[in-house]
């Protein structure tokens, strides 16, 4: 693949509070600084982050805002005097002995694209801070390093690193309820009122990234392709961490989602275990039961299993009536979208402190996190597809390229150019935008009906499936024009003989 060259740039503004300026300031209040960071990837890939910092003191309004009782008050109150534009950061100093902050809390990470700092008393300290803080925010080498994943040798990658969907235009999400024993359960669930309340926020705010369309089914007679083991101990049905792989190709199989899909198929299961093998539980590596009772399977989707209260007295009548509770459903599918998308906490730092995204399910630094990723995943795949596409057209002498085929192609240049450009200013949504648009151009170009039959129809197999069509044509239109040409022949001798 072609050499990748990207410069990150992120604007980032450094606010002292009151009381919080360190002492060594190499020079007065406002300053500028640039810090760079080589993000390695490999040879042919080379990701530069730069963080232009902006130094400045607050102002009136921030200093009154920055006076709440709390972190989650001050977060709200500067909202509406930060910069808002995507990728951007804005860093809230203040001081070491802040009530703002609780003990042994030296970062509070807001719902917006601003984050509060403790001094740390000198300025390579608060460095290191907003070093910690930024990583967080905005790229870590890792996601970067996931972005471009096709391009990295594979011992070099996390194990997470495979987990994350591929940027796509879209995605298909599809919400399926398995009831494999109908006769026992009759199983409801509002999965329309579930959506609008805790699926649309979260989509509407990921609209940005792609388009999402969502669908719901209920499955009947759908059962999991592995028999779970009876526990006599706990009298319940157990599910082994190393027999879940095997749970999902039968159910898939029911499924028929992804065949017609255009764009990546997220699979949420809710399965309702048969009455036989009720309560029924997963298990993790170690053995211990797995809390949510549920397990995700990385760029698939996931699973949940959901236990039918066994009735009070045994002699009651069968099919029971489930009613779903939502909320607790919900709960987990939203937490198995976010570890799809790569929007996973655990890796925090202990004195980070993150604010809770609320209904919308991710924090505008998250959504930003996604679109740092997907512009250089972008990018990487379109000089793989015009690389491949060149590489293609090479080695095919007689071919002809429309000039809907080429204008794709200068389009498709032309926007990856505009996105690296965009990359290096700071404007990470003009850049998304332009990678997207140059990502739909490059695959038009690749997947053009013009090239395609060239694709599949090489010289040689041209003759393999013409030559016997026209053979058995050809024998009699042959014989006869040899006989044509005899009796010319013999026709031209015959006047030299005379009386």
């Amino acid at each position: 693949a072609a050499p990748v060259q990207v410069q990150l740039v992120v604007p980032m503004a450094v606010v002292f509070g009151p009381g919080s300026v360190p002492a060594d300031l190499p020079s007065p209040l406002p300053f500028r600084d640039v810090q760079e960071m080589e993000i390695s990837v490999n040879v042919r890939t080379s990701v530069t982050s730069r963080y232009e910092m902006h130094y400045r003191s607050a102002t009136g309004q921030e200093e009154a805002a920055l006076a709440a009782a709390t972190a989650q008050e001050a977060d709200a109150a500067l909202h509406p005097l930060q910069d808002t534009t995507l990728g951007s950061l804005t860093m809230y100093v203040v001081p070491e002995t802040t009530s703002l902050l609780p003990q042994g809390i030296n970062v509070y990470v807001g719902k917006h694209r601003s984050a509060l700092v403790r001094a740390g008393g000198s300025l390579a300290a608060l460095q290191a801070r907003l070093r910690e803080v930024t990583q967080v925010m905005s790229f870590t080498a890792s996601s970067i390093a996931a972005a471009l994943s096709d391009r990295v040798p594979d011992g070099q990658l996390s194990p997470d690193a495979r987990r994350y969907l591929k940027s796509s235009l879209g995605y298909e999400i599809t919400f399926s309820l398995l009831n494999p024993d109908p006769k026992s359960h009759i199983v409801d669930w509002d999965i329309e009122g579930a959506v609008n309340r805790y699926v649309k926020p979260v989509l509407d705010k990921l609209s940005l990234v792609a388009n999402f369309s969502v669908d719901s089914q209920i499955l009947y007679y759908a059962v999991l392709g592995v028999t779970p083991r009876y526990d006599k101990e706990s009298s319940s049905f157990l599910l082994s961490a190393h027999s879940l792989p095997h749970v999902i190709n039968p159910v898939e199989a029911r499924l028929g989602s992804s065949a017609a899909s255009l764009y990546p198929v997220l699979n949420f299961l809710l399965y309702v275990p048969e009455h036989s093998h009720s309560p029924l539980y997963i298990q993790d590596k170690d053995g211990a039961p797995v809390s949510t009772n549920a397990f995700h399977s990385p760029r698939w989707g996931g699973i949940m299993v959901y236990n039918v209260e066994a009735p009070a007295s045994p002699q009651a009548s069968l099919p029971l009536h489930v009613d779903v509770d939502m909320a607790r459903v919900m709960e987990v599918f939203l937490a198995q979208l976010r570890l799809l998308f790569g929007l996973s906490r655990e890796e925090v730092p202990p004195e980070f402190l993150l604010e809770s995204p609320g209904n919308e399910g991710l924090a505008d630094w998250e959504l930003d996190h996604l679109l740092w990723a997907h512009t250089v995943e972008n990018i990487a795949t379109v000089s793989t597809t015009l690389t491949s596409l060149a590489q293609l057209l090479d080695k095919i002498g007689n071919i002809v390229i429309k000039d809907d085929v080429a204008s794709e192609v200068y389009r498709a240049v032309a926007s990856v150019q505009s996105a690296v450009t965009k990359l290096s200013l700071g404007h990470l949504h003009a850049a998304f935008q332009a990678s997207k648009e140059a990502v739909t151009s490059s695959e038009r170009a690749f997947f053009d009906p013009s090239l395609l039959h060239l694709l599949y129809f090489p010289d040689d197999q041209k003759f393999a499936i013409y030559i016997p069509l026209f053979l058995p044509m050809a024998v009699p239109i042959l014989l006869s024009l040899a006989k044509i040409v005899r009796e010319t022949r013999l026709h031209k001798k015959e006047p030299t003989k005379m009386d």
